[in-house]
């Protein structure tokens, strides 16, 4: 009877050895990468499919058009002016760059701001109006925004938003012109939206006058 062979001992064979610590080295490599793939590039079935953006809204109005076209002084709403009442606050801003009553009331029945802006580049300005100016379109603009409450809640809901008079007439004063201008109306706007929402919540509104002026 011939002489059996034991089975090769793998402890003992460092052929077997090198194999199989290289297969458990490629086994983990691949449980690795496949780890690694799904935390890069794998989405879990209940992730959406698309991230929120963050939102790009602008935090100024940049001109006085559309749904904002309340903060133009063309919009029609009623403003008194030293003792007139007026269509518009263009209107009142208008004839006050005249001290003469009978011009004052002759814009006042004008049928239209532009007809009344019309009306006062063709007025003999009055002394200091340069300066003047300001005040009265502070005036007139605050009383817009007191005496009518519609206007007044508008102008609030507007918030902390930057009001800039964009315009293409060229008025770099009032407005911003080619993204150049001193912005005054947009100014004097906001500076009465922090009073309104700074008054108390007990103010009594500002009294209609009765009269309806000059036409």
């Amino acid at each position: 009877m011939g002489r059996v062979d034991a089975a090769p001992n793998p402890v003992n064979n460092p052929h077997s050895m090198q194999f199989t610590t290289s297969r458990s080295s490629t086994l983990i490599f691949l449980l690795a990468s496949a780890s690694a793939g799904f935390c890069a590039g794998q989405v879990p079935h209940d992730a959406p499919a698309t991230q929120p953006k963050p939102s790009t809204q602008s935090n100024s109005i940049p001109e006085f058009q559309g749904e904002y076209r309340f903060l133009s002084n063309f919009w029609p709403a009623k403003v008194q002016f030293e003792g007139v009442i007026y269509p518009s606050s263009e209107h009142a801003y208008q004839a006050a760059k005249s001290l003469d009553p009978t011009e004052r009331k002759r814009i006042a029945a004008l049928p239209t701001p532009s007809a009344a802006k019309k009306a006062g580049a063709a007025l003999k300005l009055r002394p200091n109006w340069d300066t003047e100016k300001f005040k009265v379109m502070e005036t007139v603009v605050r009383d817009k925004f007191t005496r009518h409450a519609e206007l007044r809640a508008k102008l609030l809901a507007t918030g902390d938003t930057e009001l800039i008079e964009g315009n293409t007439w060229g008025d770099r004063t009032w407005g911003v012109y080619r993204g150049q201008g001193e912005n005054r109306l947009g100014k004097i706007l906001m500076k009465i939206r922090t009073e309104l929402r700074n008054a108390p919540t007990t103010q009594p509104a500002v009294s209609r006058p009765t009269s309806q002026g000059a036409g």
